[in-house]
Formats: C-alpha cells, sequence, structure tokens
C-alpha cells in the first residue's frame, strides 16, 4: 500500500487502495481536500462524503491541519487533476486553528514568510526550494565520491584567518565583563578555554590543504561564518561551504574541475527536480512580468540552468577582461556603477555579468589576477604582480566560484605572508606543508547558498537556507 504523495502521482494506477498522511492546504465545498505531505510540490485531491463524515470532524479540516485519510485511488472528475482519492477513512492527527494559522492559502510576502521561517516551508515555493538545495546537497557529495574524492571535516573553531578579512565570531568561555587582562591591558587569551584567541571558520580550506597533502583529493562541505555586518539580498553571517581541495593539480586543472563539478551538480537537479523547477520556472517569469523590461532577465530559470550545462565555460585572463570592459559601450558611456579606467580594479558584479551576459554570452572563468586583490596563499605568477588565481562566472549573479593554485615555495610564501602582515607562528603548521613534501596544489570554494539562489532564482539569499543567520537576527 503506497502512502506517499510523489509516489502515487507518479503511478496513476486506479482502482488500488492507498493511505497517506499530511497537512491540509485548502478545503473547500466541505468535501474537497488538497493535501500535501512534502514529498512533492504538487497536491492530492482526495474527496470525502461530507454527508456521513461527522459535523465534528468537518470542522477540524482546516488550512494546516495533519490528517490521515485512506481510500481508493479513482480517476478524477473534475478539472485540474488526473487522479484522486475517494476517502473510506479520515483522521486528524493535530488541529490547526484557522484564526490563528499564518500561513493561510494566499500570496504572502517573502518578508512576512521569513518572520515565520519555521512554517514558510509548508508554502509551495519554499518547499520547492528546500527539495532542491537536498538535491543539489546530495548532488555535491555523489559528484566529489565518485571522482575519488575523500571527504574531510575541518573545524568550526580556528585560531586563523583563512581570507585574512578579519570579520570573525570570536568564541570565548570568558564570562561578560570578566575577561583577564595582561599588564598591558589586553584581554589574556592564554587563560581562555583553547589557550589562545579563537573563532568561527571563514573556510576550512587551510586545513584541507593538509589533508589533500596526504590523501591527494579531498573535499569539505559545512558550515562557514563571516561577521560582516551587511544587509544585502547576497549576505548571510551563516552559510555553507563547498571546498575541494587536489594535490598535483594545477590551475588549468582547477578551472577543468570547477567546470566539470557545477555542469554535473546543476545537471543533477535538472534531471532529479523537474516538478519543483518547472514551478520555480514559472514563479519567476511572473515576478519578472511585472518589473519593467530594462529590469527583467533576459533567460528564463531553466534556460538559465541549460546556458550553464550546455556551454563550455570560456577562460579569459584579468587583464583580457580588463581591456574588454574598458573599451566597453557601458563603461564608455560612464552607465557602469564602477567605471573601469586601469588595471588593478577589482572587478564588481556588474563587470563580471556585463562579460558573461553581454559580451561572451556564455560562463566566463577569469584568471591571473593582481596579487593585491588577492589572498596570501594563491601562487605568484613569474611576472612578480599577478596569482594563479580564477573565479567562475556566472549569468545574473556574477561570481559563483572562488579559487586559486595554491603557493607550494616556501620561501615565496614567507615573502608574501611577510608583506600583508600575517604572522608566521600562527600559521607554521601551514607553512610546514611547505617544507615536508612539497608540491603543486589546487583548489577552490563556492557558498552553497549561492549555488542555490541560482538554481532556484530566487531573489534573496535569506530564503534559500532554512534559518538566515543575518545583522539583528537569529531567531528561531
Amino acid at each position: 500500500m503506497k502512502s506517499n504523495v510523489a509516489e502515487i502521482l507518479k503511478s496513476g494506477t486506479v482502482l488500488q487502495e492507498i493511505a497517506l498522511k499530511g497537512w491540509v492546504r485548502t478545503f473547500r465545498s466541505n468535501r474537497f481536500i488538497a493535501l500535501n505531505d512534502g514529498s512533492t510540490i504538487n497536491n492530492i485531491q482526495c474527496v470525502i462524503d461530507f454527508e456521513n463524515t461527522p459535523e465534528k470532524t468537518l470542522k477540524r479540516i482546516t488550512t494546516g491541519a495533519a490528517i490521515a485519510v485512506k481510500g481508493i485511488l479513482a480517476e478524477s472528475q473534475g478539472k485540474g487533476q488526473s487522479i484522486e482519492v475517494q476517502v473510506s477513512e479520515i483522521e486528524i492527527l493535530g488541529d490547526s486553528n484557522p484564526d490563528e494559522y499564518p500561513i493561510q492559502p494566499k500570496k504572502h510576502s517573502f518578508e512576512f514568510l521569513r518572520e515565520n521561517a519555521h512554517l514558510r516551508v509548508r508554502t509551495n515555493t519554499f518547499s520547492a526550494v528546500m527539495r532542491v538545495r537536498s538535491k543539489l546537497s546530495f548532488a555535491v557529495h555523489k559528484y566529489f565520491q565518485d571522482n575519488g574524492f575523500n571527504y574531510v571535516n575541518t573545524p568550526i573553531i580556528t585560531g586563523s584567518d583563512a581570507e585574512g578579512a578579519g570579520e570573525m565570531f570570536r568564541v570565548t568561555s570568558f564570562e561578560d565583563n570578566k575577561a583577564p587582562v595582561t599588564e598591558d591591558g589586553k584581554i589574556d587569551y592564554s587563560k581562555d578555554f583553547f589557550g589562545k584567541e579563537t573563532n568561527l571558520t571563514v573556510s576550512g580550506q587551510l586545513e584541507a590543504e593538509t589533508y589533500a597533502m596526504a590523501l591527494g583529493k579531498v573535499y569539505t562541505f559545512g558550515p562557514t561564518f563571516r561577521a560582516e555586518n551587511s544587509n544585502t539580498t547576497r549576505h548571510l553571517a551563516e552559510f555553507w561551504m563547498i571546498e575541494p581541495e587536489v594535490a598535483f593539480m594545477d590551475l588549468d586543472g582547477n578551472m577543468d574541475l570547477a567546470e566539470d563539478f557545477i555542469k554535473s551538480v546543476l545537471a543533477y537537479v535538472l534531471e532529479n527536480c523537474k516538478d519543483d523547477l518547472a514551478f520555480l520556472d514559472q514563479r519567476l517569469t511572473q515576478e519578472e512580468s511585472k518589473l519593467p523590461q530594462a529590469q527583467r532577465s533576459e533567460m528564463s530559470l531553466l534556460e538559465k540552468l541549460t546556458f550553464v550545462t550546455d556551454n563550455h565555460f570560456k577562460r579569459v585572463s584579468y587583464t583580457e577582461a580588463i581591456d574588454i570592459l574598458r573599451n566597453s559601450k557601458p563603461n564608455k558611456k560612464k552607465k557602469f556603477q564602477f567605471p573601469i579606467d586601469k588595471w588593478g580594479a577589482d572587478l564588481q558584479s556588474e563587470h563580471e555579468r556585463f562579460l558573461v551576459e553581454k559580451h561572451f554570452k556564455c560562463p566566463v572563468i577569469l584568471f591571473d589576477y593582481p596579487a593585491n586583490i588577492k589572498a596570501f596563499y594563491m601562487r605568484l605568477n613569474e611576472d612578480g604582480k599577478t596569482v594563479r588565481a580564477m573565479d567562475v562566472l556566472f549569468p545574473g549573479i556574477g561570481e559563483m566560484v572562488g579559487g586559486a593554485q595554491r603557493e607550494e615555495r616556501y620561501d615565496v610564501l614567507i615573502e608574501k605572508m611577510k608583506a600583508m602582515n600575517i604572522d608566521e607562528k600562527e600559521l607554521w603548521w601551514y607553512l610546514d606543508l611547505r617544507k615536508f613534501g612539497t608540491a603543486v596544489h589546487s583548489g577552490f570554494g563556492l557558498g552553497f547558498e549561492r549555488l542555490v539562489q541560482f538554481t532556484t532564482g530566487m531573489g534573496n539569499i535569506r530564503d534559500v537556507i532554512p534559518f538566515p543567520r543575518t545583522p539583528q537576527n537569529a531567531e528561531f
């Protein structure tokens, strides 16, 4: 006896006895229940015999209520569905007060739904997004496991700042206003729980490198944190990062890996999330129809996804990209918010999107960036001014992946750390990798929520993670 809405709708076999449990989406005419159990975006219609159903039970069939039904699957006599359940038994498992339940069968703003994040997944949009997120997560692990990578859990609590950004959340066991101080008045972290200043990690990359230099091919996929006081649609204080690291792989191999990985995981969800993606595609089209023509996307959601899976990623040096941008019409006509006037500029999303959407009309991988705008661990090129960095750029979003060939030369890394005022003592173990069996190695980082946002077409990154953590918000 099948008990899953997705399986039942897929089989379509009529005259079979079924049992279902789920939540009421709507109940109309005291007869037709739209039931959803979370297995699919599609509801199944359950038809009850209201004349033989107690009045007390009918009153308890409300939006949000949890129910169990048994009955026979039959061809539907109405419009909108091919099959329905002719209910023989119904049980109310959990009541839902219609005067208090916030998720009513009407359109709610995303801001309102964020305030009710514990219930928003019961809506079509958020259930679709979270099923896609789940499948994407599985696809990430599947790709790496199928390709010989070892999954490594890197520390969440760390004493190092991998990015050099300084925007980290401190971890301490000191009580409020009772931290011991040194003679010069600074907090004495030697007396703290870990005996040193520690923070929540911004990246597992440095630790992953140590495992790549023993296991060959590794990846991390875990939570990371950044104390950036930013309230934009693209930032979270807590997010998940995918970070592969591979020994004996140079930048060209890194670019190959990033392209193959992205195409693979997107192809997986295109194949396994068809109903959810079709709904999200339609939702985005409807939302954008309300915007002025100039603000609408040139591609639908599904077109953006196939744009990535079906196109070769164009590889362009930073220097070539700067020349293209400097001579572009938007730059000459001063339409860029951040004009490009010289080599060395840090590219913004508007520049990245121009290269992808207007100039090359395909995904782009930029490489060999100026050393002074990139992290200390990136390998210095022979020209002495660029590093073996690469960014993968997508339509509608800009940078999706950031990666690099790592600096494997001990003396060069020491000089770079000195130039950037990075304490050698704090990263003695990282330097050891360059002393004992050093070799060329590379890797990249991909923010999982940004990938989910691109895949689902959601405009705000807070809507692609179950419970967003942002400035002034740690509810739920």
